[in-house]
Parts: structure tokens; sequence; C-alpha cells
């Protein structure tokens, strides 16, 4: 059974999505941000504090190559990893690759109380620069869904009608 990879910018739903879409597929799920910090022992925001956002990327990668041997998951992937076109390329070899699409505006509007997420802590315009190279990325997974307006089961429904 394949592994199906949830890309897509902070915010659109990747963890809240790929845990009930696992549950609906018979596959177990794994978060990648959560599974750093508890590999690493430390929230995301204290490495980026103290390691640099290139150290992080690192991580990320690490512990993508460790999934890729694997089989039966859904992932999680944080927005970063599957802006990554090296990462994309990789998952794409590996398994399903799905594009959570959804607008900066959404997006803000989801996390504008998170202090959890360090790369929001940036002028607007750096924000949106960010998010306009990350979608060129996101957009070479071989499936986009629109998540706007749409609960996170229509999404896993959505998903698996177009993954069959």
């Amino acid at each position: 059974m394949k592994n199906i990879y949830l890309v897509g910018f902070m915010g659109s739903g990747k963890s809240t999505v790929g845990k009930i879409l696992a549950e609906k597929t018979g596959r177990n799920f794994i978060d990648i941000d959560r599974l750093i910090e508890e590999k690493e022992g430390r929230k995301i925001k204290e490495i980026f504090e103290k390691e640099g956002e290139n150290y992080f990327r690192q991580l990320e990668k690490k512990y993508l190559e460790d999934i890729l041997n694997t089989k039966g998951y859904v992932i999680s992937t944080g927005g970063g990893l599957g802006a990554n076109p090296e990462n994309m390329k990789k998952m794409k070899e590996n398994g399903i690759v799905i594009w959570l699409d959804i607008t900066l505006n959404t997006v803000l509007e989801r996390c504008k109380n998170d202090e959890e997420r360090p790369l929001l802590n940036q002028p607007i315009e750096k924000i949106k620069q960010l998010f306009e190279e990350r979608k060129k990325v996101y957009g070479l997974a071989p499936y986009r869904v629109n998540v706007e307006k749409k609960t996170p089961v229509q999404i896993v429904e959505e998903i698996l009608t177009k993954i069959k």
C-alpha cells in the first residue's frame, strides 16, 4: 500500500485531514513536524530560534528519507518540506502526493493567533512572497484539492475520489 503525502502551506489542514484520511484508508498517520519535535525533544519554534531554518530543513529531509522506505502511511509534511523540489520528486516516486490548496487570506485567518509558526512572524510582504514561491512546487503534485470552505471530511472524500 503506497504512502500518501499531503503537502501545502501552513494552516491548509494537512494534519487534520491526514488523520481522517489514514483512518479511512487503513493506513498509519505520521505528522513530520510532530515526529521532528518528538525525536529532537523540543518544539519547532525552538529549533528555528536556536539552530535556524536551514538546520530545520535538514531535519525535515532526514526524517522524510526514513519514511520513504516505508509503506502504508498517510504523511502530513511540513509546509516547507513539500515546497522543496527535491523532496517533491522523492515523494512522487515513493507514493501519492496531494496538494491541499488554500488562499493566503484563509491561512492568515486560521493562523492569526498561532505563536508556534515562526515563518508567520515576519512582514506580510515576505509571507506573500513565500506563499507564491511554495505554490510553484506544490503545483508539481499529481493531485490538487482546493480546501476553501470545506470540512476536513469533505476534503478526505474528495481525495478518495481522486486517487481511486
